[in-house]
């Protein structure tokens, strides 16, 4: 599928539209977005399913523990993905892309020119290459169309890096994102550090706020500032780490924090992959 960027007021389409989307039972999503926060042990991985069909798959773990979870989420038959996102270079959230790259087709790839000399990313380039997917490196003020839902279209806009990249600290350079759809919105932040949160603070303020805010660098203290969930005013917390990790993640003072803010928080390593879903005005979880 073709997913269209808006950037201001220009529409630019991507790749073409195919004109059905053969794999979706409309019966049962037709108005539903659907963001799974897969169980990739300690990484990120994350899969939006828009109202229309449109999927994107936000990272991949360190390894092809995500290749079980897709097929556990979208069915065995599905080997398209029409975007992948890699939020930055590290193992833990690019190690399993390679393996998506190696099973399912994917239309289009938005990344950073931030890169690492690391077996693990030197493969995943390589299966790019080899993918001959659309490359596109993600700006601030992207806006991709994932189609329109009952209550409106889904878009997934990009709200950080504002520049190249190349030359920050791997973490620095995450892509930051925020997903619409009707009254229901989420960020996604890779592993943003507070000194990033805080400059989205002062470009972006009241505008972050989002009912799902999935927590940086794994519920490090590196991330989530208390200025930044005070502008999120998030209502669930998403933590993705590993069960007894030895980062310790989450740590105590993110969980402290979040906990006075009066968030609910969910945590891969306790749940499993997380379900949630949005028809446009509420969100549940199954």
């Amino acid at each position: 599928m073709r997913i269209p960027i808006i950037t201001a007021v220009i529409v630019v389409t991507l790749l073409a539209f195919i004109s059905s989307l053969e794999l979706v039972d409309t019966t049962e999503s037709q108005g539903l977005l659907h963001v799974t926060f897969l169980d990739v042990g300690q990484g990120d991985a994350t899969l939006i399913e828009s109202p229309t069909g449109t999927q994107v798959l936000i990272d991949g773990g360190k390894n092809g523990i995500v290749i079980g979870e897709l097929k556990k989420t979208i069915g065995f038959f599905d080997r398209d993905i029409d975007m992948l996102v890699a939020t930055h270079p590290d193992m833990d959230h690019i190690g399993g892309l390679s393996d998506v790259l190696d099973q399912y087709d994917v239309a289009t790839i938005l990344m950073t020119e931030n890169i690492n000399d690391t077996p693990a990313f030197n493969e995943f380039r390589s299966r790019i290459e080899a993918e001959g997917a659309r490359i596109i490196y993600a700006r601030r003020g992207q806006i991709f169309d994932l189609g329109y839902g009952v209550h409106g279209s889904t878009t997934l806009s990009v709200l950080f890096p504002d520049h190249d990249p190349t030359n920050l600290e791997s973490n620095m350079s995450s892509i930051v994102m925020q997903l619409e759809y009707g009254e229901s919105t989420y960020i996604i932040t890779g592993d943003s550090p507070q000194e990033i949160e805080e400059y989205l603070v002062k470009l972006d303020g009241g505008e972050l706020e989002s009912d799902i805010l999935k927590l940086g660098h794994h519920g490090s203290k590196t991330s989530s500032a208390e200025l930044f969930i005070t502008a999120v005013a998030p209502i669930f917390g998403i933590i993705s780490a590993g069960k007894e990790n030895s980062y310790g993640h989450p740590h105590k003072e993110v969980v402290d924090r979040l906990s006075a803010h009066g968030v609910i928080q969910k945590n891969t390593a306790d749940e499993g992959s997380i379900f949630s879903v949005s028809d446009g005005v509420r969100i549940w979880f199954r």
